[in-house]
């Protein structure tokens, strides 16, 4: 992986340590002389970025020591993520023309690369103070587009960020957590297990330095890279002044799709969805397929929305039904001889087997793979070895 010249990429740990993302006279002065002079001149203290209003920033930036913020987050384990990284998502330029702001960079930790685990993303976002039904749906259906080999963005937080998260990671999944606090920062603290979990397979990530802790404007914040990371975003459930509206005011600067999901008319956690139908032009979803068709490519090939009484193989892609049908009824076989058998590599058949599973349509013993009992007696075209 190439990585920025250290002299910007210690200049750019320092800026997001020194000040915030939104003040506007430090982003000017980034712009006027770059992130390496900027940082050198706050650092010395000139007195000319004191008359623009930035004195505020000169004390912290003399107390400022990015090396020693970028060797404590590599203990950790983590890596900073700066423009023109090969890990860099081009997406969060976007953030600038939007009329917002792109990060200075990101504290990322994970063991995915952010570009790829970000290539086909849904940002999924609601309330902290879910419903049952809320908490249902997000991991329903966060377990259902990650089972499409889509990743799933969302923030962390209580409620639906953390159904959302769960539901990816229960299916094997991708997700991404974009934090307020310091990426190696438990906020909320009840989430630490969560979070070391998503790691695992995905990302944790902030721009907030190492070691900041979560402040109320870091959460609005925050909600446009959660947006400008997602080709989409879905809301499960907001009231009508929730956070999660910010995030899809975000995605319509982005010009990117804004789903909502219906619920109740006597819950007030979902009259923030119904809102955004009805007020703000946003697509209305019920399932993982309706999302699916929404933020994927023209003329790619996306299982359609069930549209009539569903059946077990409604939302199976073609090859997922082909790799149905070389799954042996009762004696377990291994994922190659299937994989064989459906004309597909091992690869892929892994992937897919993994989405069969978590839907139902399979089991996976010691000796391989075969129908799950459900599915015996309606799969009847299935080899029976």
């Amino acid at each position: 992986m190439t990585t920025r010249p250290t002299e910007e990429r210690l200049a750019r740990a320092a800026l997001c340590r020194v000040g915030d993302p939104d003040d506007a006279r430090l982003r000017q002065a980034v712009a006027d002389y770059g992130p390496v002079d900027a940082w050198q001149r706050l650092h010395r203290g000139d007195q000319h970025l004191a008359s623009r209003g930035l004195a505020p920033l000169l004390a912290r930036a003399g107390e400022a020591d990015p090396a020693a913020d970028l060797a404590r987050f590599e203990r950790t384990g983590g890596r900073l993520v700066c423009p023109g990284d090969d890990e860099w998502p081009c997406r969060l330029d976007d953030l600038d023309a939007a009329g917002t702001f792109a990060p200075y960079a990101l504290w990322v930790r994970g063991n995915a690369d952010l570009v790829v685990a970000t290539g086909r993303a849904v940002a999924m976002v609601g309330a902290r103070a879910a419903t049952a039904y809320g908490i249902h749906m997000a991991t329903d259906l966060a377990a259902a587009v990650c089972d499409a080999a889509w990743t799933v963005v969302s923030g962390g937080a209580y409620g639906i960020d953390g159904a959302a998260h769960r539901g990816a990671l229960v299916v094997g999944g991708t997700t991404v957590v974009v934090l307020a606090s310091g990426a190696d920062v438990a906020y909320p603290r009840g989430h630490s297990t969560l979070f070391a979990q998503a790691a695992k397979s995905g990302i944790v990530l902030s721009e907030a330095p190492p070691g900041a802790a979560a402040m109320r404007h870091r959460f609005l914040s925050r909600n446009r890279l959660i947006a400008a990371l997602g080709l989409g975003t879905v809301v499960v459930e907001a009231a009508p002044r929730s956070g999660a509206l910010s995030t899809a005011s975000h995605t319509e600067r982005l010009s990117k799709p804004v789903m909502a999901l219906p619920g109740p008319v006597t819950s007030s956690m979902s009259a923030g969805c119904h809102v955004l139908v009805r007020e703000r032009g946003a697509i209305l979803v019920t399932c993982a397929a309706d999302i699916l068709e929404t933020v994927s490519p023209l003329g790619s090939a996306v299982a359609p929305a069930v549209r009539g009484p569903e059946r077990p193989h409604d939302g199976l892609s073609e090859e997922a039904r082909r790799l149905l049908d070389a799954v042996p009824v009762r004696r377990p076989v291994a994922t190659v001889r299937i994989a064989v058998t459906a004309g597909m590599d091992p690869r892929t058949a892994t992937g897919r087997l993994a989405e069969l599973a978590a839907r139902g349509f399979v089991e996976r013993s010691t000796d391989g793979w075969r129908l799950a009992p459900a599915h015996r007696r309606t799969d009847s075209a299935a080899p029976v070895e």
